[in-house]
């Protein structure tokens, strides 16, 4: 339940304003949060923890959200992407057609085509007859593009307000020239990059019918192999690339490296990620994009690949020992990444999903309504199982809004102490969780640590529940505008509970 207060300090107000010390520490040093929503998905607001810790939560299998259907090219089911576009949910798959079942002079990579269905809810997909192209067989079908960049076809809307109608919708799609020989070449940089390999720009006015932008590869450096994918970064006003490549010191770990342009066809040289103490591990895609709640964080969920182990041993592929799952991972500035180690989404116990090519993440989240009654909204991600089989398909995993980590405390306690912060807004919202016997309990301090009057910890009546957004009341009421502009911590003491994120708002 949400709770909307609209209590007025009056004379305490003013008050209270006179009583905060006036900002003192480094502007560096204090967060601007504004009323933006903040996830706890690392420690950039947390100055201190006792009794409680970062949990990561996962997300839970549901339906089969896509099956191939025969006669329909479904088989691969690979680098997939989702998004909502209006009243329409679309999705973007590679599929497998021969060179002698498509009709089309240009479809001159063997195997492999983009197809195309659609949703309304996110749930229920449908295919559409396009009618693009035909196939030999002349059966209805969904394939909207045939030829080179159909490996890993990555669309996505452009929300450039500068954009032209004829490219409102964009996409990246790997080249490469497997008639030429030549082994990897060093370039000034000394990186082995793969000979005769790019990246392609397309552009389409309906996200359906699609062209090249330009016959020349936009980006050269790098491996190209995974989903390598681009947006318009509307926090930071550029385009943004993640492509698929090796590790810069030149070992053979698959890493993930970031280029940005302002127009979508120069980019700059690839950037790589950095993990902090993180160990390198294999990433083989990575399906970062900006959360759409909070778009100044960005979230992803690279596949990671283990090699040496085979647990299924008459899966399709027996010439690839490796094994695959998901970890999940977030940024503020793009380059800089809080990766967890721990899987975010397991194999399982499905025998499909525990061969190579498997448990790849598509790229998009989508909110989707609850099947369970009285339940919020919830978040939905897809991945995919069974690869290169008849039954391979991309499951549904559904998980809270905002629930990607939380501050989590057990029933004997913990706290969580901000750093100071500088906020705008009304009244301060929670996405919490509670056991039955859990609670959570807030107090506002000014930025030395000292409880300011009427917000203390005492003030504070137990807050228990489970909501997405529910405002936080004091004695006095809800209403921080009085504090808002100034420096202040929030010092949360939790029992058996999890804060998902925060936001003070207007």
């Amino acid at each position: 339940m949400i709770y909307r207060h609209s209590f007025h300090f009056s004379r305490l107000a003013l008050l209270l304003a006179l009583l905060l010390p006036l900002n003192s520490l480094p502007a560096e040093e204090i967060r601007q949060i504004g009323s933006r929503l903040e996830l706890m998905v690392d420690d950039w607001l947390i100055e201190s923890l006792t009794g409680a810790e970062l949990e990561l939560h996962h997300p839970v299998p549901c339906e089969k959200a896509w099956e191939p259907k025969k006669g329909n090219k479904d088989i691969s089911m690979a680098f997939t992407t989702i998004f909502r576009d209006g009243d329409i949910y679309r999705m973007y798959y590679r599929g497998y057609a021969s060179v002698a079942e498509v009709k089309d002079p240009a479809h001159e990579v063997p195997d492999q085509v983009t197809c195309y269905a659609e949703s309304t809810d996110g749930i229920h997909w449908t295919r559409p007859n396009l009618g693009i192209y035909e196939t030999t067989d002349d059966r209805p079908n969904n394939i909207i593009l045939t030829g080179v960049g159909c490996h890993n076809f990555t669309p996505f809307k452009d929300t450039n307000p500068n954009c032209r109608p004829e490219a409102r919708y964009k996409a990246v799609g790997r080249i490469m020239f497997d008639d030429d020989p030549s082994p990897p070449e060093p370039d000034d940089t000394g990186y082995p990059w793969v000979h005769g390999c790019g990246l392609l720009a397309y552009q389409s006015p309906d996200g359906i019918h699609w062209s090249l932008m330009q016959k020349e590869r936009i980006i050269k450096k790098g491996e190209f192999d995974g989903q390598n994918l681009a947006f318009w970064d509307t926090v930071r006003g550029k385009y943004v690339l993640y492509e698929r490549i090796w590790q810069s010191d030149g070992t053979r770990i698959r890493d993930i490296a970031r280029l940005t342009s302002d127009d979508f066809l120069h980019w700059t040289d690839p950037e790589w990620l950095d993990y902090g103490d993180v160990p390198p591990e294999h990433l083989y895609t990575n399906a970062i994009t900006p959360y759409f709640r909070a778009p100044h964080l960005l979230v992803g969920f690279p596949m990671r690949l283990v090699n040496g182990r085979m647990k299924v041993p008459d899966n399709p592929y027996p010439s690839e020992v490796a094994v695959n799952d998901t970890v999940f991972m977030s940024s503020r500035d793009g380059i800089h990444f809080k990766r967890w180690q721990d899987a975010f989404i397991r194999p399982g116990p499905q025998r499909g999903r525990w061969w190579n090519e498997n448990n790849h993440v598509a790229w998009g989240i989508l909110k989707t309504k609850s099947h369970i009654a009285d339940v919020p909204d919830e978040l939905s991600i897809y991945s995919n199982e069974d690869y290169g089989t008849d039954a391979c398909a991309q499951r549904r995993y559904s998980m809270r809004i905002d629930g990607f980590v939380s501050v989590h405390a057990s029933h004997t306690g913990g706290e969580m102490l901000t750093h100071p912060l500088v906020f705008a807004g009304q009244e301060l919202v929670l996405n919490y969780s509670t056991s039955a016997a859990g609670s959570i309990r807030v107090e506002i301090q000014n930025q030395d640590g000292k409880p300011i009057p009427g917000f203390a910890l005492a003030d504070c009546p137990t807050i228990y529940g489970d909501s997405i957004e529910e405002a936080v009341r004091w004695k006095s009421g809800g209403d921080v505008s009085a504090l808002a502009g100034q420096s202040v911590r929030l010092r949360f003491v939790l029992k058996d509970a999890d804060l998902y994120s925060l936001q003070f708002r207007p």
